[in-house]
């Protein structure tokens, strides 16, 4: 049993096929499946079994994935931090973050660092979701995450920065647009942009405003009860599955933002890929979208027609790093984080449109101090499959 061998394993069960692993090693597939029989050999056991479409791992297989994972990951990460002090001042930190983190929450610290430290490496990459962030740094890829906090995850620590306040973004001559603050009570009726339901912070959202998934309404669990768009009000007893409009008949132009403000005709609910992307549809009419208010998000040209509504009933999204363990991270990952860290606590983002500057002030205040407090998430084991 070697190194290879379990690395050729770990890739095998991510990817469910032999012949994409082999493909990226750059050899053959029965080279991949000899590394493979050695490993069943000297375990006694079988570790895969074959499906119609690839391979999956057995029970026995899964046991030695996740072992497997978790050692290969943290030898990767000694390794590197070795290279590290051998190349003093250099190295590279690896973060592993979404579209628009840097833009949002980053572009400040990268200044700074590298202003401190020039040469020390950056990379960035980019990831969909919370969850491949957290493969990402599980399986060693990066040092560092930046993610939206949620439920704890085997082998991973999550670590608060920062809360953001929930806020509604509306053209600027939406009704809406001149209030000081939103309640949610008002999200009832409205055409709403939304992220995908399996994204942490619309997983967040739903749960404040008392939402599952699909948009049925939730009957005393915490959450506000507000319907969204196609939803019922809560009444006692099942709630009705609700169905959404198909999509517009092929070739159908989407009419132009209105200049009252208000949406466009259309269906009830609209789903994006990213906050910035909310904006932009909010700002063209085509709907309201609950956001967080993002750090370096400032009013510019660019955005003339959009404003940003305090909904302070909402507790803040909080968002942080994901490490695998904080201790064990390279000088360099530790400075860099602590450097985010400071640019962020440090500064607030600008503000599109009216409202009262104390009470956003105040209100970043706490959503900062809350966060602050807040005692990092550990890791428990999740349920097999599980996001």
């Amino acid at each position: 049993m070697t190194l290879d061998d379990l690395r050729a394993f770990v890739a095998v069960c991510e990817a469910g096929s032999l012949s994409a692993v082999a493909r990226d090693l750059g050899c053959t597939q029965s080279a991949v499946s000899q590394r493979v029989k050695r490993l069943e050999r000297e375990a006694g056991i079988g570790l895969l079994e074959r499906r119609p479409r690839g391979v999956a791992p057995t029970p026995a297989g899964r046991i030695l994935h996740r072992a497997a994972a978790d050692g290969l990951g943290g030898l990767d990460q000694a390794l590197r931090r070795l290279a590290d002090m051998r190349e003093g001042d250099g190295g590279t930190v690896r973060v592993t973050t979404g579209a628009t983190t840097v833009r949002h929450f980053m572009s400040d610290a990268v200044v700074a660092f590298r202003e401190r430290h020039p040469g020390v490496n950056l990379e960035f990459h980019t990831e969909s979701s919370s969850r491949r962030c957290f493969e990402a740094v599980a399986g060693g890829d990066s040092e560092l995450a930046w993610i939206t906090i949620g439920p704890p995850v085997r082998g991973i620590e999550q670590h608060p920065v920062i809360g953001l306040p929930w806020v509604l973004a509306v053209r600027a001559g939406d009704p809406l647009a001149a209030r000081d603050r939103v309640e949610p009570d008002a999200l009832a009726g409205l055409r709403l942009i939304r992220l995908p339901e399996n994204s942490t912070s619309r997983m967040r959202l739903d749960g404040h405003l008392g939402h599952r998934d699909g948009g049925s309404v939730l009957q005393g669990d915490g959450g506000l009860g507000v319907p969204l768009p196609g939803e019922a009000a809560p009444v006692p007893g099942p709630v009705p599955e609700v169905s959404l409009p198909g999509p517009r008949p092929s070739g159908e132009p989407l009419p132009g933002p209105r200049p009252s403000g208000e949406p466009l005709p259309g269906p009830s609910a609209t789903s994006v890929a990213d906050w910035d992307t909310a904006l932009l549809l909010a700002e063209l009419g085509v709907g309201h979208a609950v956001v967080p208010r993002l750090p370096g998000h400032r009013a510019t040209a660019a955005h003339p027609g959009l404003r940003l509504v305090p909904i302070p009933a909402l507790p803040p999204l909080t968002t942080g790093w994901a490490v695998r363990q904080w201790a064990a991270l390279s000088p360099a990952a530790v400075e860099f984080a602590e450097t985010v860290n400071r640019c962020l606590v440090g500064g607030q983002p600008d503000e599109y449109g009216p409202g009262p500057a104390k009470a956003r002030s105040a209100t970043a205040r706490s959503a900062t101090a809350r966060s602050a407090a807040a005692r990092s998430v550990t890791s428990e084991p999740p349920a097999p499959g599980s996001r």
